[in-house]
């Protein structure tokens, strides 16, 4: 299997694939507050405006990228990039396209290793009790603050390692019966 590249299964697994890797967490956590602060259902014009003339054509000139390197065996924005111009400083000039990405990554595992602390305090009741007691605020202070701990660390840190490995469980499996499946 040496030299063989895990390929997808289906195209509903690539095409959710990309979907939530480009729509992201801001549509999800800033856009309907943002949409009611400033104007309601207007802001939609102009968002589905940029979606039709930018975020689409771009989403397609990055597809084809990628078909193009990849015919050269390239999977990377690197390699991508220097098979496209075909010089030799485009692949350190796509080297900057992996730090987006890497940045990202960790910005994501830390919002999901909260949402994972916290679906844990809320199947363990601790979330009921500080809402009960009016204490919602101190409670996740705490949490962030690193003063709740389990098994004797930060609660924060553990659950973000166990994001970390989770993650990275996940992408070990590869493309077909890691992120396809989990998508």
């Amino acid at each position: 299997m040496a030299g063989t590249r895990d390929q997808w299964g289906t195209k509903l697994g690539v095409i959710l694939a990309v979907a939530g890797s480009a729509i992201g967490l801001g549509n999800f956590l800033r856009f309907p507050v943002k949409t009611a602060e400033y104007g309601g259902g207007a802001f939609l014009i102009p968002y589905f405006v940029a979606l039709l003339v930018i975020g689409i054509p771009l989403a397609w000139v990055e597809w084809t990228l990628g078909r193009y390197g990849g015919r050269f065996g390239h999977g990377s924005g690197p390699g991508i990039l220097h098979a496209a111009v075909r010089r030799p400083w485009a692949k350190y000039l796509g080297s900057i396209g992996v730090f987006g990405p890497v940045l990202i990554f960790f910005y994501y595992v830390v919002i999901e290793s909260w949402l994972l602390g916290f679906a844990w305090y809320s199947l363990t009741g601790d979330l009921l009790k500080a809402v009960a007691d009016k204490q919602v605020s101190a409670f996740f202070g705490n949490y962030i603050l690193l003063k709740t701990t389990i098994l004797g660390m930060p609660a924060a840190l553990f659950f973000f390692l166990l994001t970390f490995a989770i993650n990275f469980t996940v992408i070990g499996f590869g493309i077909r019966r890691g992120i396809e499946l989990v998508n």
